[in-house]
């Protein structure tokens, strides 16, 4: 049974000769997350900057959240954001820090309580200082840092370490222009972020290594094929699989995009610009960066002379 395809003949797709190019694209995407970042940084969330946490619960069937939003926003508290917790009738409130110390959080809790009148049940209210917030950037700056250390050594161990090297600045790109989308476009940066960079950098290494499992095999095929066409080769040869993994994984998470509600919506668009840019640098980034890393052909195994041995026994 032939497995599915994407295309019907292998293509022939010249992506060597667009490699410069898709290389400067990469290096430009760098440069305007830089430049926003000096420029405006990042719009960290309540899990990062501090503030007050509210688990409410309705006492009068599912919590209509987009109306509770509706009310609480018009108090003038700043960033609040919603999101049903468990059950439908459970609702997780999130209040910016306010200026003026425990007071302030205070008058904040009792005007979200005015807000959302009778019917209503309190069941947990917390307050997350700056100093958790920070404790959070530095813990989840370490936790995407080794990760991609991690699947380095894991390339570099199952194949060569040029692998290595070119998998890890591959993944440095993906995190890199992840984080350079919510400092561009202002998003809320949040843990939820740090879980959308480690899921694509996970969704991209994958692409990665098949493309580079190719690419290992294809070393031992051709023994005299020039590196160049034999990475272009390679791409070829796996972009049906790239296309399929790519499509399938795209059209679930568009749905979501567009039906999963405006809580996770700039959680959906991230995950659907990380595979798109997930996928380009698997192409046009992974394969291209071994050979400015001068990729060599593994060394021929030495192969016993069965007459010289026969001759000695």
């Amino acid at each position: 049974m032939r497995p599915i395809q994407f295309f019907a003949d292998s293509p022939k797709v010249p992506f060597m000769k667009y490699k410069n190019a898709g290389l400067a694209f990469a290096g430009l995407l760098m440069l305007i997350t830089l430049v926003s970042l000096v420029i405006q940084g990042l719009n960290f969330g309540i899990d990062f900057r501090g503030g007050t946490l509210i688990e409410v619960r309705s006492t009068q069937g599912p919590a209509d959240i987009p109306a509770m939003r509706n009310k609480v926003n018009g108090l003038g508290l700043g960033e609040v954001s919603m999101q049903e917790f468990g059950a439908p009738t459970d609702v997780l409130i999130r209040v910016q820090q306010q200026d003026g110390g425990e007071q302030a959080q205070q008058v904040a809790v009792e005007a979200v309580r005015g807000a959302l009148g009778e019917g209503v049940e309190y069941r947990r209210v917390e307050f997350v200082g700056p100093k958790v917030g920070e404790e959070l950037i530095t813990y989840g700056t370490l936790a995407v840092v080794l990760a991609l250390l991690a699947i380095m050594l894991y390339v570099w161990f199952r194949f060569e370490w040029q692998f290595g090297v070119c998998a890890l600045l591959t993944l440095l790109h993906d995190v890199i222009a992840m984080i350079g989308l919510y400092s561009v476009l202002q998003l809320e940066f949040s843990l939820s972020t740090v879980a959308a960079i480690l899921t694509i950098a996970g969704y991209s290494i994958n692409d990665t290594v098949v493309v580079y499992d190719r690419i290992r095999e294809n070393l031992r095929k051709y023994k005299k094929m020039d590196l160049r066409e034999l990475c272009e080769l390679s791409l070829n040869e796996t972009l049906s699989r790239t296309v399929l993994t790519s499509g399938t994984t795209l059209l679930a998470i568009i749905a979501l995009f567009a039906f999963g509600g405006p809580v996770i919506r700039e959680f959906t668009g991230a995950l659907i610009f990380g595979i798109v840019i997930g996928t380009f640098s698997s192409i046009f980034i992974s394969a291209p960066l071994l050979l400015n890393l001068n990729l060599r052909r593994p060394p021929d195994k030495p192969v016993k002379d069965e007459t010289a041995v026969g001759a000695q026994v």
